[in-house]
């Protein structure tokens, strides 16, 4: 079975509110996952756009999220290290956290990926998602995805 996931902010495949980019509020949707597996000793999240001219643009990258945890609330601060332990990476901006969509043309995609893991990762705040991918390697229990789609 996959990870299900959703967000209030939008269904998969629709259009992401403008207050999620990043030249408007650059708040992070909230992001709620079900079906995770028992075995789950910690889950991942990364967000990319695949349309970018560069290639993916990574959005987010963050790990270490408690498997209790039922998903991220909108508006998660940038900082390195959250207070239930969960520790943010470095997007394509060059910062912490979230960065919202800023497609330079036309309308891209926005994938949000959760992983569910057996282990927790030994990886510093700021890592970038190769790091992360490089991590979760051999950890992968289960995933799933969704996406979303913003022009400006």
């Amino acid at each position: 079975m996959s990870i299900i996931l959703q967000s209030p902010s939008f269904k998969n495949g629709e259009m992401i509110p403008s207050k999620h980019a990043y030249d408007k509020e650059n708040i992070s949707p909230a992001i709620y996952w079900s079906n995770i597996p028992s075995a789950t000793k910690s889950i991942a999240l990364i967000c990319e756009d695949p349309d970018a001219p560069v290639g993916n643009w990574v959005h987010w990258v963050i790990f270490n999220i408690p498997p209790t945890k039922k998903g991220l609330d909108e508006n998660i601060p940038k900082v390195e290290k959250l207070p239930d332990g969960s520790i943010q990476g470095r997007n394509d901006y060059g910062k912490i956290g979230y960065g919202g969509p800023c497609p330079p043309s036309g309308t891209h995609r926005y994938f949000f990926k959760v992983y569910a893991l057996d282990t927790m990762l030994n990886l510093q705040p700021g890592c970038l998602k190769s790091d992360l991918v490089r991590a979760m390697k051999g950890h992968i229990l289960d995933e799933g995805e969704f996406y979303g789609n913003y022009r400006r």
